[in-house]
């Protein structure tokens, strides 16, 4: 594929737009920045907070320990940390820069400022309206379909920001095409692209992820998914594999303060897309060149398969980035076109009833699952095995597959998503 061809190009801007870096679960995030960029039009420190969001976003806040907030949870105290010490420029990397002495001021600026969370009424599964207030001023950002995609910034003075919330994101002026992501595409880009295109990116992403990965298995932090595996299994590659992933987000959904590098807006499949296929790579001597092309199959075929579902959903996002890793593992073993199709096939067919009920500890083991149903995928047709067209949701042909679990994430789950935060609500 040469580099002037639209598709080699769109698949570089994605990438560039995707991997990006992020300090902690990327919801509690994405109300930090909103509460930052608010107070930033407010020009002072509010002392009444309300924040109103989509029932995906309030799922993935309940439970997840907020970055260098001293161990809080909950959207009151990723909101609290945004306004008081958040930096408005820096997006997803909002938190990464409050010292000390500000977070040990939040507990008191806690006590001191009233808050008001409610549930955003919202055709947007992805939509956080923060308002702050102070001294009769008030300001007002929203952000909806992506974390960072503010669409309103409002004082009493007026309108400073705004864009039609109901714009597909997708689509704006400049960003890429997603809809040209492919399997065979994807091959043929892995094999053909200029590293030095996307070398910054994959090491960025390596670097990050793989420093969490290590601090998940120092540190004492949630379920301990990552230790479990390894002290019960022993540290073959397959163990190894899914123990990074989970140990990483072990660290991750439990406060540590890294950052790492997200894949379709989230860091547990940023994670999970990134770490088994390093393990591998380890373990059979590769290059760095057949890294790094192993990582661009799992990156984007991560992000084919999420397009198809959204940003948020009841269908666990692990379960695309464990097939995306299945995939870059197959290419490590010279898999091709073909063997990377039936992996993805496979691995999708074995745990795409996987739920996804919110950011929490739990997620870890969720992702050694989906790794494990990835590197199941490719030894099943590594050993003249596979799923067929016809078998539950698999359908002939690897992007017929994907269309249908796509669907089963975005339309066939939308009930079950409700009825999830219900119950998580109630």
């Amino acid at each position: 594929m040469e580099r002037t061809n639209t598709v080699y190009k769109t698949y570089v801007e994605i990438l560039k737009r995707e991997l990006v870096c992020a300090m902690g679960c990327t919801e509690p995030i994405a109300i930090a920045y909103c509460a930052a960029v608010a107070r930033k039009a407010l020009g002072t420190l509010p002392s009444e907070i309300d924040v109103a969001a989509s029932g995906n976003i309030i799922k993935n806040v309940k439970s997840v320990i907020v970055p260098n907030t001293g161990g809080l949870r909950g959207i009151e105290a990723a909101a609290a940390i945004g306004a008081l010490a958040g930096d408005a420029e820096a997006g997803l990397q909002v938190v990464s820069h409050v010292t000390p002495d500000e977070i040990a001021a939040l507990p008191g600026y806690l006590e001191q400022t009233a808050f008001s969370v409610s549930a955003a009424e919202s055709e947007f599964l992805l939509d956080i309206e923060v308002t702050v207030r102070a001294n009769g001023h008030f300001a007002t950002v929203r952000a909806v379909q992506e974390h960072t995609n503010i669409v309103l910034v409002e004082t009493d003075a007026g309108v400073l920001f705004s864009k039609d919330p109901d714009e597909d994101t997708g689509k704006d002026e400049g960003a890429p095409d997603y809809t040209l992501l492919n399997v065979a595409d994807i091959c043929e880009f892995a094999d053909t692209c200029e590293l030095d295109d996307v070398r910054p990116i994959l090491e960025r992403q390596l670097s990050c992820n793989c420093a969490i990965a290590e601090e998940g298995l120092r540190g004492n932090y949630g379920a301990g998914i990552g230790k479990v595996l390894l002290a019960a299994y022993g540290d073959d590659v397959r163990t190894r594999a899914r123990a990074y992933a989970a140990a990483a987000s072990d660290a991750r959904m439990n406060g540590c303060d890294l950052p790492v590098v997200i894949n379709s807006g989230s860091g547990n499949q940023g994670i999970t897309a990134s770490l088994p296929v390093y393990i591998y790579a380890k373990e059979l001597g590769a290059s760095e060149e057949k890294l790094y092309r192993a990582l661009l199959v799992s990156n984007l075929v991560t992000l084919h398969e999420k397009t198809g579902i959204g940003r948020l959903s009841a269908y666990c996002g692990a379960v695309s980035a464990g097939a995306g890793a299945g995939a870059g593992i197959a290419y490590l073993h010279g898999g091709g076109c073909r063997e990377i199709s039936h992996t993805i096939v496979n691995a999708l067919a074995v745990t795409s009833g996987i739920v996804c009920d919110g950011a929490k500890s739990s997620c870890a083991a969720k992702i050694a699952m989906a790794v494990e149903a990835g590197i199941l995928g490719f030894e099943m047709y590594s050993c003249g095995k596979q799923f067929y067209g016809g078998d539950g949701l698999v359908a002939k042909g690897v992007e017929n597959s994907i269309a249908n679990f796509s669907r089963l994430g975005r339309v066939g789950m939308r009930e079950t998503d409700k009825e999830i935060i219900r119950m998580m609500t109630e």
